[in-house]
């Protein structure tokens, strides 16, 4: 923070000075950890551990990464901030950057772009610019600062550029922060956040967000810097509470996993769906017809059905002796207990353990009327008693999740009692199994499977809340994986993301409204982002020919890109070709992506082998060394490459169950370029594409 005065002779040398200071105090900050003795100030070494699992993750999250700027912007404050109305307050300046750095004396060198005093750099304008006299972009080649973009706020036609080119009258600095080349995993956006995205990053943390954008419109970067604003406005809340990314594969996950360590969080623990339900071995897989019966929510009142019918109501009395004197607690007085519990619908497991402790109570209640004064560890004593523990288990017995599931997907009679006026006959045959199952443990689960036992565990005992989750491609989730993500933030809120265009299973959401009910955030907010960032003009173009087949009504993404990319489209008449033509994109620079059907990714990849080129899976690209990676079309969701070679568009149609399917899936492969796209193929194109 400094008085707006510049050095008139050589701005750009001073910003670089700037820089160094800066990245030599946040050295400083890192060596003050490092040096922290905490030999003699814990009192027990499970207290050491833990302080010093935190200093480890402290002077991670201050580590310097030399090719990620340090700061990316500054403000120039007409006035102090919050003094803005006070005459003659003279202004201050700041610069933005990605975490805090401050000097020896504690003076901030470099502001967190999450707090107050940054929002103007994401939100000021011409026509409101928010007390900001200049806002200066800065432009960085390899680490080093190169030049700097400067946007007079109270003079709008004044925006100057400087650097090694000298200066020019229009600056691009942020167009080519957005466009530049990229190798490995997904970077922040934190230099290039816009204004409408910057709402949604700043939303409360008591309230649920759904966000529908189309490809490239940054929803999935918008929904990690959320977190990592939230992180900071409510670091001790959420540090108690926790908070989740869920994205919809591995892959996916490895490719954003570097995005929240940049901005200096190390705590926001990332799965997907399947590693949340995960409460038995997945070795089988159903069939579209049986996937969507098992994940519609009607199944959840088939579960609870299931599950309540285990209480039966008591016929005998309880008979309790202590010493010389026998109680007895008449069957009528255990049935209103029972009914008493059952009304007041709180988890099985709760209920359970809550009704031997109701049977006590009512024997203490005859103690006193006898005259005895029994006391907290006589009801105890009784809740412990043999006899009450018999009538428990009778009435009120122990349910194992899994085995209960496996018992309806096993036993048609059983199914039909609890799925009566629920689900259609049809329904019950396509999911029951087709041979008996002996145990829980050779039983051949699916994903589907695990969602219910999932469920059933919640209505025997409830599952623990976040304080935040953020849930990623949410179109391809099935209502009751919706409810396994909404009981992870009961008493928390959700950032959910997705696009309904790219919805690729046939259980897709069909409306967002739908999606937040199942999750139990029916009041949550809907935002939509139409501005792509990502994908040029040309390439969005093209693939926005298929949405009114796929998403009738929604809106095609418009880019913003000045530079309308590389797009082509050649025939090839077999893989040979396909190979010539990625070692013609390896010649550009930045990540090439070659994307095919699921079933073309074997021969294509032999023939990458035979030509030499190597290549990654979806998920590696963490190397600077390799820049192509072979993607089977339906692991090619969120990931985002320079240049995508798309391989027979028409076998990734035909490689899905329908062709609403198909044709959502290539809408998908085909937005996944950043700066060019080449279709090629042998056979004939889709009809839909023209």
């Amino acid at each position: 923070m400094s008085t707006p005065v510049d050095d008139p002779l050589d701005p750009l040398s001073r910003e670089r000075s700037h820089l160094a200071g800066s990245r030599a105090a946040l050295r400083a900050m890192r060596e003050d950890v490092e040096s922290l003795d905490i030999s003699d100030v814990t009192a027990n070494w499970v207290n050491a551990e833990v302080l010093a699992r935190q200093i480890d993750e402290r002077i991670k999250a201050l580590a310097d990464l030399s090719d990620t700027p340090l700061f990316f912007g500054r403000l120039d404050y007409l006035h102090a901030p919050g003094a803005e109305a006070a005459e003659g307050a003279e202004g201050e300046r700041f610069y933005i950057g990605r975490r805090h750095v401050h000097d020896a004396e504690g003076d901030p060198m470099v502001i967190d772009w999450r707090a107050p005093v940054s929002q103007p750099f994401y939100r000021a304008s011409k026509k409101d610019p928010l007390d900001i006299g200049l806002r200066r972009r800065f432009g960085y080649t390899g680490g080093d600062l190169t030049a700097y973009e400067d946007e007079h706020l109270s003079d709008p036609a004044a925006v100057t550029l400087s650097g090694s080119a000298g200066v020019a009258r229009t600056s691009k600095l942020l167009q080519q922060e957005i466009e530049r080349p990229r190798v490995g995993p997904m970077r922040d956006i934190v230099a290039t956040i816009q204004p409408e995205q910057d709402e949604i990053v700043r939303s409360g943390l008591g309230g649920t967000v759904c966000v529908q954008g189309g490809p490239g419109t940054g929803k999935t970067a918008v929904g990690l810097h959320r977190v990592a604003y939230l992180l900071y406005a409510h670091r001790e809340r959420l540090a108690r509470t926790g908070t989740l990314v869920i994205g919809p594969n591995k892959s996916f996950l490895h490719y954003i996993e570097q995005v929240l360590p940049a901005l200096g969080e190390l705590s926001v623990r990332q799965a997907t769906v399947d590693d949340l339900v995960a409460h038995v071995e997945v070795r089988g897989a159903d069939d579209s017809t049986a996937a969507v019966v098992k994940g519609d929510a009607r199944m959840a009142e088939v579960l609870r059905r299931a599950v309540h019918a285990h209480v039966s109501m008591p016929t005998e009395p309880v008979v309790v002796v202590r010493g010389s004197r026998r109680w007895r607690v008449p069957a009528y007085e255990l049935e209103e207990t029972v009914r008493e519990l059952l009304d007041r619908d709180i988890r099985y497991g709760a209920a359970r353990e809550a009704l031997p402790q109701r049977i006590a109570h009512a024997v203490l209640v005859q103690m006193e009327r006898s005259g005895e004064a029994p006391d907290d560890r006589v009801q105890d004593a009784v809740a412990r008693n043999s006899a009450v523990k018999a009538a428990v288990k009778a009435i009120w017995p122990p349910v194992d999740p899994a085995k209960l599931v496996l018992r309806l997907l096993t036993d048609a009679d059983f199914l039909a009692e609890h799925a009566a006026e629920i689900l259609s006959e049809d329904e019950q045959k396509t999911i029951l199994w087709a041979k008996p199952v002996r145990s829980v443990k050779s039983a051949k689960w699916s994903a589907a499977d695990a969602v219910l036992i999932d469920e059933v565990n919640d209505l025997v005992s409830r599952t623990a809340s976040l304080g935040h989750v953020v849930l990623d491609e949410a179109q391809d989730l099935s209502p009751m994986q919706y409810r396994a993500v909404g009981r992870r933030c009961t008493t928390g809120s959700a950032t959910i993301l997705g696009d309904l265009a790219q919805g690729t299973t046939p259980w897709a959401t069909r409306s967002w409204d739908e999606a937040l009910a199942h999750l139990g955030k029916s009041e949550g907010v809907i935002e939509e982002l139409t501005a792509g960032f990502r994908v040029p003009t040309d390439v969005i173009a093209y693939a926005s020919r298929l949405l009114p087949h796929i998403a009738p009504g929604l809106a095609p993404v418009a880019s913003i890109r000045e530079n309308p990319g590389f797009f082509e489209i050649r025939e090839a008449s077999g893989t040979a070709e396909v190979v010539v033509a990625c070692g013609e994109l390896l010649r550009q620079e930045g990540s090439i992506g070659l994307i095919a059907a699921d079933a073309r990714i074997p021969a294509l990849a032999e023939a990458l082998t035979e030509a030499g080129l190597t290549y990654l899976a979806p998920g590696e690209e963490t190397t600077r060394t390799t820049r192509l990676t072979l993607v089977p079309a339906s692991l090619a969701k969120g990931l985002e490459y320079d240049y995508v070679l798309l391989d027979e568009p028409q076998a990734v149609v035909d490689g899905e169950p329908d062709e609403r399917t198909g044709l959502r899936r290539l809408y998908v492969a085909l937005t996944r370029a950043v700066s060019g796209l080449v279709v090629v193929h042998g056979a004939g194109l889709p009809v839909q594409l023209g």
